[in-house]
């Protein structure tokens, strides 16, 4: 009889576990596998945390390709970002939830220095990221699929 309670415990624990993990996907909160939109090799590793103010922010984690070394600098970045490393560079900033989109803040392009609006919505279960930078209307932009890690 212990048995059979021990085993209903286990299967009620496991059961409530399954919804918070799919909640857990279901935020761009997270690390991320960037993919290049030309070769769609895995160029970078960015982390995207949620700050203090409730918005969300990524920074680059790690560099895994890249035409200027193993450890680039943005020497196309403008004020504080100019010639510093890519690494550990916030890219990604002030961006806020509105229904199933996150939008509103601004992603940093490293190889050109160029900022850019940023739309961003998850796909395929949580596990891949459309990320969508623009000038003006979301129309005139590019998207990237990012993968989780």
């Amino acid at each position: 009889m212990h048995r059979k309670i021990s085993i209903l415990l286990v299967l009620a624990v496991a059961l409530m576990a399954a919804p918070l993990a799919a909640l857990a996907q279901q935020t761009p909160v997270g690390t991320w596998t960037t993919i290049d939109d030309k070769t769609n090799q895995p160029k970078s590793v960015v982390e995207i945390y949620e700050t203090q103010d409730g918005s969300l922010a990524g920074k680059v984690v790690q560099v895994l390709q890249s035409d200027k070394g193993p450890h680039p600098v943005c020497s196309n970045c403008e004020g504080d970002r100019k010639d510093k490393p890519i690494e550990g560079m916030v890219m990604l900033w002030d961006v806020a939830r509105t229904g199933n989109e996150w939008k509103g803040g601004k992603i940093l392009d490293p190889a050109t220095g160029k900022v850019y609006s940023v739309k961003m919505s998850l796909a395929d279960n949580g596990q891949k990221l459309e990320v969508r930078g623009f000038m003006g209307f979301s129309l005139l932009g590019k998207t990237q699929t990012w993968q989780r890690r």
